[in-house]
Order: C-alpha cells, then sequence, then structure tokens
C-alpha cells in the first residue's frame, strides 16, 4: 500500500518465575501513520531541502591570532565546549598588570574609608577612594573578560559546518570563524509558485516526504514566507517538522512538500481502515502525540471506504495528526508506544542497535 505505515506492537512478557509472580515491563512498539486531506482539494507538490533550525556563524568577541580550532568540519560538539582559541598571550600580561594595580589600589581604599568611618579622613577622600576602587574593579573585570573571550565555546549542540579561517590566522573582534549547525529543530525551505502564494490563506495543511524515507509523511508548520518574488517569480517558504518522532535526518536532504487548499465543499480527510476499532458502537481511533505521552482514543465519523485500503473520515481528526494504524485492538487506554521508524535501505534485516 503506497503511503500505508502497518503498525506493529511488540509485547514482551516475561515469565513470573524467580520475581515474585509480577510480568516485566512490557515494551511496545508502534507504527503510525498521519492523517492527510482527501482528495477533494487541491494539492500542489514541490521540491525541497531540509535543513537545521539553529545556524550559527561564531566570531571572537576579541582581536588575535587563531591558537586552536580543535574541531573538524563535520565534528560533533556539545554546548559550552571550546571549539576556538586565539593566543592569549597578551591578554594574560594585561590581566596580570591590572590585577596587581587592583590589589594596591583596592588595599588603599579600603583603609581610607575605614579612616572616613572613624572620623579620622574627610569625606573628600572617602569619595575619591569609593571613585578610585570604582574605576579599578571596573578595569580589572573587563581585562578578566578579555581573556576569557580568547576561548570561543559552542552556543548549542551541534555539528562544525565550516572553518573560516585557520590556525595562525589573524582575526578581528566579530570576524566569523566557524559557523555550527545544530539538530534540536528540523526545517524544510522550498519556493512557491506565483500561483499559490496568491491563494496561500486557502491552504489547509502541510506535509513531507523525505526520499530518503519513501512512503513515512512528515507533519509540517509554515514558519516563514517571503512576500517578495525572487526573478523566477518564485516565494521561499520554511516550514518546521513537527513529527514528534526522532528520525535520521540531515541537512541537505531532498525532500517533497506537499500543500494542501480548502476544497469547495466540506474538507474530508483520510486514514487507513487498518486504524479504526469500535468502542460503544462507535468508530474511533488511537491518536499518538509522543512516546511520552499516552494515547487517547479519539471518535471520528467515517465516510467510504476505499479500494486501496483507506477510509474517509468526515469529523473527529485534522490533517497532520498521528494515529496507530493497526493492531488497534491490543491497545489498552493509558498505554504508552515507542513509534517503529521505518527500515533503512543499508538495514535490511530492521535490526535495532
Amino acid at each position: 500500500m503506497k503511503h500505508t505505515i502497518t503498525l506493529v506492537i511488540l509485547l514482551t512478557l516475561a515469565s513470573c518465575g524467580g520475581n515474585g509472580g509480577r510480568p516485566e515491563a512490557i515494551v511496545r512498539t508502534a507504527k503510525i501513520d498521519t492523517v492527510r486531506l482527501s482528495g477533494g482539494g487541491r494539492r500542489a507538490v514541490y521540491p525541497g531541502k531540509v535543513r537545521t533550525g539553529a545556524e550559527a556563524s561564531l566570531a571572537f568577541r576579541v582581536a588575535g591570532p587563531i591558537a586552536r580550532l580543535p574541531y573538524a568540519e563535520g565534528a560533533f560538539v556539545r554546548k559550552g565546549t571550546v571549539i576556538a582559541e586565539l593566543d592569549a598571550r597578551d591578554y594574560r600580561v594585561q590581566l596580570s598588570a591590572t590585577e596587581a594595580e587592583y590589589n594596591q589600589t583596592k588595599a588603599t581604599s579600603e583603609r581610607i574609608m575605614e579612616l572616613y568611618r572613624r572620623g579620622s579622613a574627610t569625606k573628600s577622600d572617602y569619595e575619591q577612594a569609593v571613585y578610585g576602587l570604582e574605576q579599578i574593579t571596573a578595569k580589572y573585570n573587563n581585562y578578566k573578560n578579555r581573556l576569557a573571550d580568547t576561548r570561543l565555546t559552542a552556543p548549542f549542540d551541534g555539528y562544525v559546518r565550516t572553518k573560516i579561517h585557520r590556525e595562525g590566522e589573524t582575526v578581528d573582534a566579530g570576524m566569523p570563524v566557524i559557523t555550527l549547525i545544530g539538530n534540536d529543530e528540523w526545517q524544510i525551505e522550498t519556493n512557491l509558485s506565483v500561483r499559490d502564494y496568491a491563494h496561500r490563506h486557502d491552504c489547509t495543511g502541510f506535509e513531507a516526504e523525505i526520499l530518503t524515507l519513501p512512503g513515512h509523511t512528515l507533519p509540517l508548520e509554515l514558519i516563514e514566507l517571503t512576500p517578495q518574488g525572487n526573478a523566477n517569480q518564485l516565494y521561499r517558504a520554511v516550514f518546521r517538522i513537527t513529527d514528534p518522532r526522532r528520525l535520521e535526518l540531515a541537512a541537505g536532504m531532498s525532500a517533497e512538500v506537499t500543500i494542501h487548499f480548502r476544497a469547495e465543499q466540506d474538507e474530508v480527510y483520510e486514514i487507513p481502515v487498518e486504524a479504526l476499532f469500535e468502542r460503544d458502537g462507535n468508530p474511533c481511533v488511537w491518536l499518538f502525540v509522543s512516546a511520552d505521552r499516552p494515547l487517547t482514543a479519539r471518535p471520528v465519523r467515517t465516510g467510504a471506504l476505499r479500494s486501496d485500503g483507506y477510509i474517509t473520515v468526515t469529523g473527529g481528526l485534522l490533517a497532520g495528526e498521528l494515529v496507530v494504524v493497526a493492531g488497534v485492538h491490543s491497545i489498552k487506554e493509558g498505554m504508552t508506544v515507542r513509534p517503529l521508524l521505518p527500515v533503512s535501505k543499508t538495514n535490511t534485516g530492521g535490526s535495532s542497535k
């Protein structure tokens, strides 16, 4: 079936011997499918590219020669990891000299302030001591910060995309040195035709298929749409992938973005017929939100059963929602499941690690 994702529920029940008659934890893994708009409305399909939601060109706040760039392009780094360092010799010398001046001024100022409290110093002497201490403290902290700024740390977990400069090169403050990309959020970028941009308010849903994960539909959320077209009258659109499943995505992967437009008649959705079960005489589905939230039963209104194994739904669901698509009679209210991802072409045995 072209877009059906079958459900596999793996129930592992250990024997009661040796554990006081209590069964071991049940491991449930489920394949799920995305509710999609049925054929009543117009659809537009565009090629797109996967990109990361977090990308930063990082620069030092001070100038100097680069001493270390320890990570190669493509390397993974954790937030807070030092990913570049300047030669800090001059900054250490400046800090050392300022620290000596700070200690001397601090001792003198505190002595004068103590004398003032005892009535042995004038108010003018006291004010000069306070002012002098404030000035040297600011100078001392500035040089401490400048020394700390010779080390560049990763602002988030991610991958080194580009090393713009090399070790030994001298860079100015604010000059980008390294580009980092994150992987906490994935986006897809594409370009819309002038016709579909003009009908953007008639869009009812967005979804994508990653070409390396055929048959795996991902719900999307439009987060950016450029109001000015390029020379070819194409309008840049950026979508956030809202699927809660952890997928093996990488920036640059090719995708197909499908945009659904409002039909003249009431909107009708479609799901695999295997997703349905009956409760109190009413058709229902198991709604999946995330692996750490229990499944909930959602009553639906159904329509015609199609020859391709899909059934239309006229109420109870929205495009982009996720439902369990088979084996639904084995599920109980409040269960949690772990989504079963599609088998990779390079993992033909379907083994997990």
